[in-house]
């Protein structure tokens, strides 16, 4: 058995209720975004980036729409040091974008960082050490006073060497190991810290409490980070920010329920990235944003693209079920869920709806660069006349009647099923044409005339051939073309069957389009057999619908 009494409760609650985050049920609006990928994201790779892979993935987070990048830790080695350099020498850094490093607060690690920023025009300097009990208790083996000494001491020396060097730059402070910090004793150090800096209204401080290790469900987390707000000094000029990971699962909970806390700010990476089990995902917070009607402020409409940018910058491979981005996200293979979609497409056509309802798709695909026809209805053994349907039309134009639907889908059930595959569309139509479409054994039909009759009916001449029988001809009356034809093929060979089902409509909107005629047949044992036929002739593809569906009877 599984140990669990070695492990108990590591986190603290505030010392008062701090629930107020209860009363809101969404997130109405996008928090300041800062992406940390090249620092926290890159110090969790197997093999840390190159220089060159750093820029380009610097540039993709421009274009994505990050204002804030946190672009390294310039004193912990050569690389992160030359990656500032670089984007400072080269003016890469936008006007609009202002870039974050990390130090430790320890004087030389600092100093070495101001060296790492000279040029650089929009810059915020984050300092940091931790907090938490067992850090104190096991780690620095200091009391509550000397770790507040020690963040006191390096927001002093940040804000001198910014003076001495003449430059403007913002300051972030962040108590490490928040969560498993006593809250009150967490705010005690970020206010002496702000007691330092004096934050003002147009040079605000940031504040920013990580989840270094998630410890807690989401709603401790929430609570702490109100409590933090509802007491932090200056709070009108400071910028509360979060910093989740992921070690529980639930950073992206964490992340959320801090926002609606009071939080303005995010500090995460795309797809999750990051050390243990990663930072919060930036991609899924800001699309669950985007899907209650909220603009996230950050651009995914390429995410093909960004996938395969991140996924060529890290290694890493994005999970085929990771949240918007996953290859596997919005394909349905169940039947019925692609029943209801297929369903759901066409009741926004007829409505010509502004909104997004259809159903089990969460947005439409499209918004990010997917389509439906390769990433949403797939089909496999567990797929149904919905799905097959569906790609049909889609694809071919094909609209079968709701009994031949179900007819195509268990055929493509069972080839999927013998072939221990999934079915691509030309398959599917390829499966439709070889077993419902223009099938001419054992009966055919060479040539049929007809003649009107005085007493509104038609009269048909049938040329049919049976096997390797011979051609005969036969007559038969009806009350239109198919009908006197399919009398007149009962009549030659002795067969008993009834039309049950006709429908024909044209593949285009051209006057050259060819028509296509499907026939459900029903035989003396009560089972329906289809066919369908396709000629520019609607009589002719109709006759041929009619000669699969008796040949598909056999």
């Amino acid at each position: 058995m599984m140990n669990y009494r070695k492990y108990q409760r590591q986190y603290y609650l505030p010392p008062e209720k701090c629930v107020d985050w209860v009363e809101k049920d969404y997130v109405d609006h996008a928090p300041i975004w800062c992406s940390v990928d090249l620092r926290d994201g890159n110090q969790a790779l197997v093999i840390p980036m190159s220089l060159d892979q750093k820029l380009d993935f610097f540039r993709l987070l421009v274009e994505i729409g990050f204002k804030e990048i946190e672009v390294g830790f310039p004193a912990a080695s050569e690389t992160e040091y030359e990656f500032l350099r670089a984007l400072i020498e080269r003016n890469l850094i936008p006007d609009d974008v202002t870039v974050q490093v990390l130090t430790q607060a320890r004087e030389h690690i600092i100093r070495k960082t101001f060296e790492a920023l000279e040029g650089c025009k929009n810059a915020i300097v984050h300092v940091y050490n931790s907090t938490s009990f067992a850090q104190r208790q096991q780690v620095f083996k200091k009391s509550k006073e000397e770790i507040l000494q020690i963040a006191v001491d390096g927001a002093k020396l940040l804000k001198d060497l910014t003076e001495e060097c003449g430059a403007s730059y913002r300051f972030e402070y962040s108590p490490e190991s928040f969560t498993g910090t006593e809250p009150e004793y967490a705010l005690e150090v970020c206010n002496a810290v702000l007691d330092v800096w004096k934050p003002t209204a147009d040079r605000k401080a940031i504040i920013n409490l990580p989840s270094t290790v998630q410890l807690s469900m989401p709603h401790v987390y929430a609570s702490q980070i109100e409590y933090m707000s509802k007491h932090l000094k200056y709070r009108e000029n400071v910028v509360l920010s979060l910093h989740p990971h992921n070690d529980r699962g639930s950073g992206v909970s964490d992340a959320e329920l801090g926002l609606l806390a009071g939080a303005d700010r995010i500090e995460g990476t795309l797809f999750g990235n990051g050390e243990r089990t990663g930072n919060v995902d930036v991609v899924t917070l800001a699309m669950n944003m985007y899907a209650q009607g909220v603009d996230p402020e950050l651009d995914f409409t390429d995410m093909p693209h960004i996938c395969e940018q991140y996924e060529n910058f890290t290694d890493m491979r994005i999970d085929e079920r990771s949240p918007y981005s996953g290859a596997l996200v919005f394909a349905a293979f169940s039947g019925s869920h692609q029943d209801a979609i297929a369903k759901g497409m066409h009741w926004r056509q007829e409505q010509n709806t502004d909104h997004w309802t259809v159903p089990y798709l969460p947005i439409d695909p499209t918004d990010i660069g997917r389509n439906y026809d390769a990433d949403v209805i797939r089909i496999n053994s567990q797929s149904g006349k919905g799905g097959v349907g569906y790609i049909l039309e889609k694809n071919y134009g094909l609209n079968l009647p709701p009994k031949m639907r179900e007819a195509m889908g268990y055929a493509a059930k069972d080839l999927s099923d013998h072939l221990h595959k999934e079915l691509q569309a030309g398959e599917i139509f390829d499966l439709f044409k070889s077993t419902f479409e223009n099938i001419k054994e054992p009966y055919s039909i060479h040539g049929v005339h007809f003649r009107q009759l005085q007493g509104g009916g038609i009269e048909a001449e049938v040329n049919s051939v049976h096997g390797n029988e011979e051609c005969i001809k036969t007559y038969a009356e009806g009350n239109g073309r198919l009908n006197a034809v399919s009398n007149a093929i009962k009549k030659a060979y002795g067969l008993k069957f009834d039309l049950d089902t006709y429908q024909e409509h044209a593949l285009t909107k051209s006057s050259s389009s060819r028509a296509i005629a499907y026939v459900g047949l029903r035989g003396e044992d009560g089972k329906l057999s289809w066919g369908a036929g396709l000629d520019p002739d609607i009589i002719r593809a109709s006759i041929d619908a009619l000669v699969t569906a008796i040949n598909n009877m056999q």
